[in-house]
């Protein structure tokens, strides 16, 4: 039976799986949402016995039901390959009574690369399933992870161009690095003076541009999203959550159904929402762990019920989650409203144009599993220099916010179940802030000479993905104001 899609914000007719992938965004401004989520088919003890390409296979095929057999196990194989530097492709590793699951062994070292991985071959499936003919053009926003694992999965991939945006002066000195260098004639980088919400916000307003569109299928080009908007990266994240408890209970860690709590730094709420979707798949997890940075929007909604974007926007040492906007959220609004699209649409006018709204009674009931809470700088970075102190394991910037809201939760309900940690970065990728909550005596470093020395300090090897881009060129010097968003997409599509 075909599992189908439905937008949040209006009742239009349900897509397939490969159209709402092709689509990433729905045409009313809406997400796609998989009209049930579907139970596991297999047992845990059937699962522990998986591979990761065999566990995604498992899971994907749930939600992608109008792919064949042959097709989503050709798009798995593709994604989590030798790109990957272990082959678990997700290592659990057990620090100070935490199991940390390292989503960043893909090629850009972060987490974003666990779905950005498989995206460009399920849209490239999914064009030719539904006879596309025209060249798809990924437009993305960034604030700092998706934007590099988006170009490394998508650079000279046939059929394809993709364009990202991101904050010119929020991003890390690697990140930025790591974009700049991108090779591939298909790819497309731009800073904008600006930050993440003002990128993130233009690339919506370009994909709900009626005449843009037609503009560009008079020219053979269609547009298609690399963000966690697009359910073509929510599904892959959900493998991993499915993956670890399974891990665990092969290695004895946990009984059969015993539950844990999940915790994930969250920025977009993407991340967070494919641990709910494992959960009520009928993964035994119990608390889902909302972690958030100084722009404690999130912690404010859990505690409050009012999601309110009127806030100052700082700029903090985990840059990925600098976003006053968690744009997956919406999918957890709609679903907690009962799948009124109409009641979920409400909240999102009410969210663009007063920037704030308020959920009901029933619906924060619904949300009980969730707890949220925030770090401030000064405590991640000692939670980083704390547990390097203790275990000689270190944690980038992003997993620290996770680590301290986990400690807070903790001595709050004194609840001692087991925990999974999403480590979502590479400490390499942050280097300069690692380093300098270690000891301050770092700082005069150059950001290569603090690569070598993390590598010593942490006796872990230098990723790949840092080592290509010490001498790499600068091939995308591209600046606009968000306003000139549109005129640079024509440009590079010589429109």
């Amino acid at each position: 039976m075909d599992l189908l899609y439905r937008s949040t914000r209006s009742k239009s007719e349900p897509v397939r799986a490969s159209q709402a992938i092709l689509k990433g965004l729905a045409d009313d401004g809406g997400l796609y949402v998989p009209e049930l989520v579907p139970g596991l088919e297999k047992s845990l003890e059937e699962l522990s016995q998986m591979t990761y390409q065999e566990t995604a296979y498992e899971v994907m095929k749930l939600f992608l039901t109008d792919f064949t057999e042959a097709e989503l196990k050709d798009c798995i194989s593709k994604a989590y390959d030798d790109k990957f530097d272990t082959e678990v492709i997700a290592p659990l590793v057990e620090a100070d009574g935490t199991y940390y699951l390292e989503l960043f062994h893909g090629a850009t070292i972060a987490f974003k690369d666990m779905a950005l991985s498989i995206l460009p071959h399920l849209l490239i499936t999914s064009a030719k399933k539904n006879n596309v003919k025209n060249e798809i053009v990924i437009l993305t926003a960034t604030s700092g992870d998706t934007g590099k694992a988006a170009l490394a999965g998508f650079a000279d991939v046939e059929g394809t161009r993709i364009i990202v945006f991101y904050p010119k002066n929020g991003v890390s000195p690697i990140q930025e690095k790591q974009m700049v260098t991108q090779r591939g004639k298909n790819t497309f980088v731009v800073g904008i003076t600006g930050n993440f919400d003002d990128a993130q916000t233009g690339v919506k307003q370009l994909f709900g541009d009626k005449e843009l569109a037609d503009v560009m299928d008079g020219a053979g080009f269609q547009f298609s999203s690399a963000n966690s908007i697009n359910i073509g990266r929510l599904v892959p994240q959900v493998v991993y959550y499915v993956y670890a408890y399974a891990r665990l209970f092969k290695e004895g860690k946990v009984e059969k159904d015993e539950k844990i709590n999940v915790v994930v730094p969250t920025g977009n709420f993407g991340n967070i929402l494919a641990a709910y979707f494992a959960k009520n798949m009928g993964i035994p997890i119990a608390k889902l762990i909302c972690a958030s940075n100084e722009n404690k929007v999130l912690y404010d909604f859990f505690e409050t019920g009012v999601y309110d974007r009127n806030r100052e926007f700082v700029l903090t040492s985990s840059p990925s989650m600098d976003i006053l906007i968690s744009s997956n959220l919406e999918r957890l609004i709609y679903l907690t409203a009962g799948a009124d699209a109409d009641k979920n649409a409400a909240f999102m006018s009410a969210l663009s144009t007063v920037g704030r709204y308020e959920i009901t009674a029933d619906m924060r009931a619904q949300m009980e599993d969730f707890y949220g809470n925030y770090a401030s700088e000064q405590e991640t970075a000692a939670a980083i220099r704390a547990l390097y102190e203790k275990t000689g394991y270190v944690i980038d910037t992003h997993t620290a916010v996770a680590a301290v809201v986990c400690g807070k939760y903790k001595k709050e309900t004194g609840d001692n179940a087991k925990v999974v940690l999403a480590s979502t970065a590479s400490p390499f990728k942050f280097t300069r802030s690692v380093m300098n909550a270690i000891d301050k005596k770092y700082d005069a470093m150059s950001d290569f000479e603090l690569v070598d020395e993390l590598s010593k300090l942490a006796n872990v090897k230098v990723p790949r993905a840092i080592e290509e881009i010490r001498t790499a060129p600068v091939l995308h010097d591209t600046v606009c104001d968000k306003e000139e968003m549109k005129a640079v997409v024509m440009k590079f599509l010589g429109i």
